[in-house]
């Protein structure tokens, strides 16, 4: 029997690994229907070669960062409990991989390819990782802490502030670093419109992420007899909520209706293993409504050039979802119990203030020394042209 369920915990984490991975594609066609037309391709490779570079750098130090566990031992050690422990780290690999997926939006169409690579590598092996470690590896007695101060743990069940709220504020650092696009904001105070090159595939890019997140949320039991419905559930229901609070408050904009599912579901990571389903769904609401005010004003007002609002997106929504698993994972609101407000409060602004902190160091110091921005031409030209010498489309011969 025991190892049955070995194996069975193994396949368990695995597919839960796998959709994740599948949300990548879901990122890269995100951006790439967000984006202008010339830099499409860029979209589509930055998020495989970030992906690539996190996998490799996770494994040789992030994993050891946050966990304490190394891989260069045997392959026999490695393979014991069916190659449990590998799969886990798939699996965790997948969300740290997400945080340079994350950035990735927020700085298109103006960024240099290679130091975003370098900060990756800074960003997943040790920035992300040594967060992680605190929250849910209880390294340097914070959580002991917490818990003796407010009576709970900060309880962030799948990574509404460890990998989405992180994500976010690391990169409202390089996109404020970078500046805006090119003519984004006219000095005559004209704002220039970058509209979507195409919904279709930024429909797309969010429904490949919609369904992989219940793999990012219920896998995240990492074991299949701590499998939960309810997770499922609320990750539904606050799905829903962010799409219908999206398309009030958007007024049918087919890009916020389509990030409105994104923004529920960032904010119920944290908690969607405590609320009752309809305390998920006023969560979702209330992400989906942050997400189309908040694009808006930074957008609009702010001139923030940040091209896919992945600050808003995940790291407002995340703040927000961090601390809603505290309040709607309350008993008195419906929820299982077992979380203190205070926790959550304290927790989610420690995670802000390390993200923020790190967004500005990693990115002011790669813009000290090598420069993030591409060149006025190459920015003009596009990034497809400028770094990958090809077009998503490429023009035929007048002659053919």
């Amino acid at each position: 029997m025991e190892a049955l369920k070995q194996g069975a915990d193994a396949l368990f984490i695995l597919l839960g690994a796998i959709m994740v991975l599948a949300m990548h594609a879901g990122f890269a066609f995100l951006e790439l229907g967000t984006v202008r037309r010339k830099n499409q391709v860029n979209a589509l490779v930055k998020i495989l070669v970030d992906f690539s570079v996190s996998t490799v750098v996770y494994f040789a130090v992030g994993y050891a960062v946050a966990y304490g566990t190394t891989f260069f031992v045997g392959a026999e050690q490695l393979a014991a409990k069916n190659g449990y422990d590998l799969v886990k780290f798939f699996f965790l690999l997948t969300f740290a991989a997400a945080i340079p997926a994350i950035i990735s939006g927020g700085i298109a169409e103006r960024a240099k390819f290679w130091p975003q690579l370098i900060a990756t590598a800074v960003i997943v092996g040790f920035v992300y990782p040594f967060f992680e470690g605190i929250v849910w590896n209880q390294h340097l007695g914070v959580q002991a802490w917490i818990k003796g101060l407010t009576g709970a743990e900060f309880h962030d069940f799948a990574g509404s502030v460890v990998v989405h709220a992180v994500g976010g504020w690391i990169a409202l650092g390089a996109v404020l670093l970078l500046g805006a696009r090119s003519n984004r904001y006219r000095k005559d105070g004209a704002i220039s419109a970058h509209p979507p090159s195409s919904i279709p595939f930024l429909a797309l890019g969010a429904w490949i992420l919609t369904v992989g997140w219940f793999g990012f949320n219920v896998m995240s039991a990492q074991t299949l007899d701590k499998i939960s419905g309810l997770v499922a559930v609320n990750s539904l229901m606050a799905m829903v909520g962010g799409t219908l609070a999206a398309l009030a408050v958007g007024k049918n904009d087919p890009g916020f209706v389509h990030n409105g599912p994104l923004a529920g579901l960032v904010a119920v990571c944290a908690g969607s293993d405590l609320m009752h389903p309809l305390g998920a769904l006023v969560v979702g609401g209330v992400a989906g409504a942050i997400f189309v005010v908040m694009f808006t004003l930074t957008q609009n007002k702010w001139k923030i050039d940040d091209v896919l609002g992945v600050w808003p997106l995940h790291g407002l929504c995340g703040t927000w979802g961090g601390i809603a698993a505290g309040i709607f994972g309350s008993q008195a609101l419906g929820g299982l119990g077992g979380v203190s407000l205070g926790a959550q409060v304290l927790g989610t602004l420690m995670g802000v203030a390390w993200a923020t902190a790190s967004g500005f160091v990693v990115y002011g110091v790669l813009k000290a020394t090598m420069g993030l921005r591409m060149s006025q031409e190459e920015e003009f030209d596009g990034a497809d042209l400028s770094i990958h010498k090809i077009s998503a489309s490429p023009e035929r011969e007048a002659n053919w």
